[in-house]
C-alpha cells in the first residue's frame, strides 16, 4: 500500500503523514516492537542520549527507533509547533531516520510519536515519557504496533482552527462529535496496518475535559476499549484541540 511504506532499516512498516511524525509504525515480519518507559520523564536531550546508550545496550541500531512518547509545557500556537518540530527531527535526521530538511512536506519520516500537555505537574519544558523500537524476533506470538496520537482535526487545506471538529464547543454534543472523529482515525490507522481494537495492548485518551459520558457509546461499544482505557489528564500539544487519542500493541514494556 502506497500509504504504508517500509523502513527497512529499521524493521517497521509506517503511515506516511507530516514532517514531524508518521501516523503509526508496525513490525515487519521477523521483528517486534519494545516499549520503554522512563521511570521520570527525562529533558529531550538527556533522553536522546538515553536512547541511544539503551539500543547500544541491546545491540540495535538508532534506526530502530520506531517511536515516542513526548510531555510538553503547556499546548503551543500553530506556528510553535512547527518550530518546536524542526529543531525535534533533527536528531531523528543524525540517527537515519528522518530524510529532507526540517519543516519539508515532502521529507520521510517513519517514527511514530505523541506529544501530550498534562493538566498538573507539566514540565517546565519539553521531555520524552517513552519510546519504542524493533528488535529482532523471528518466532513472534504476535504482530505488534504503535499508533501515534491523533486529535480532532481534519486534514487537508486550511488553517489549522478551521479543520478542527467542533471549534471551541467542549460541550457533551460537541465531545461526542470530537471523540468520535478521532476514534475513527485511530480505526483508519489500525486498519491500513493490518490490526483492529482487539490487537490493543493500551488505548490511552488524553483530554482535560469530560469525556466519561462517552467512554461507553463512542469508545467501548466499537470495541476500543477491549484492553481497558487509560485516561491522562493532559491536553493535545495544539491550541484549540481538546481529544487525542492513541494505541499500543507493544510485545512487551520496560522501565528504565
Amino acid at each position: 500500500m502506497a500509504e504504508v511504506p517500509v523502513f527497512q532499516a529499521g524493521g517497521y512498516r509506517y503511515i506516511k503523514a507530516v514532517f514531524q511524525y508518521s501516523g503509526g509504525v508496525a513490525a515487519e515480519p521477523g521483528f517486534e516492537i519494545e516499549r520503554a518507559r522512563f521511570f521520570k520523564p527525562l529533558p529531550l536531550n538527556e533522553a536522546y542520549a538515553a536512547v541511544e546508550a539503551h539500543l547500544k545496550r541491546i545491540g540495535r541500531p538508532t534506526t530502530a527507533f520506531a517511536a515516542c512518547e513526548l510531555r510538553s509545557a503547556a499546548p503551543f500556537t500553530e506556528q510553535g509547533f512547527i518550530e518546536f518540530n524542526k529543531v525535534y527531527v533533527q536528531t531523528l535526521a543524525r540517527w537515519g531516520l528522518y530524510q529532507g530538511a526540517p519543516g519539508d512536506a515532502s521529507a520521510v519520516n517513519p517514527v511514530a510519536r505523541t506529544n501530550v500537555c498534562p493538566m498538573y505537574g507539566a514540565p517546565q519544558a519539553s521531555v520524552m515519557a517513552a519510546f519504542s523500537y524493533t528488535v529482532p524476533a523471528p518466532n513472534a506470538p504476535r504482530k505488534t504496533f504503535i499508533l501515534s496520537g491523533g486529535g480532532e482535526a481534519r486534514g487537508g487545506p486550511g488553517s489549522f482552527q478551521s479543520r478542527i471538529v467542533r471549534f471551541n464547543d467542549t460541550g457533551a454534543e460537541g465531545m461526542r462529535d470530537k471523540v468520535e472523529f478521532v476514534a475513527k482515525e485511530m480505526e483508519r490507522r489500525l486498519g491500513l496496518l493490518g490490526f483492529g481494537w482487539a490487537d490493543a495492548v493500551c488505548t490511552n485518551a488524553y483530554t482535560v475535559q469530560n469525556i466519561g459520558h462517552l467512554v461507553g457509546e463512542a469508545l467501548a461499544a466499537r470495541g476500543a476499549c477491549a484492553a481497558g482505557l487509560t485516561w491522562h489528564y493532559a491536553r493535545p500539544p495544539v491550541q484549540g484541540l481538546e481529544y487525542e487519542m492513541d494505541v499500543h500493541g507493544a510485545a512487551r514494556e520496560i522501565i528504565l
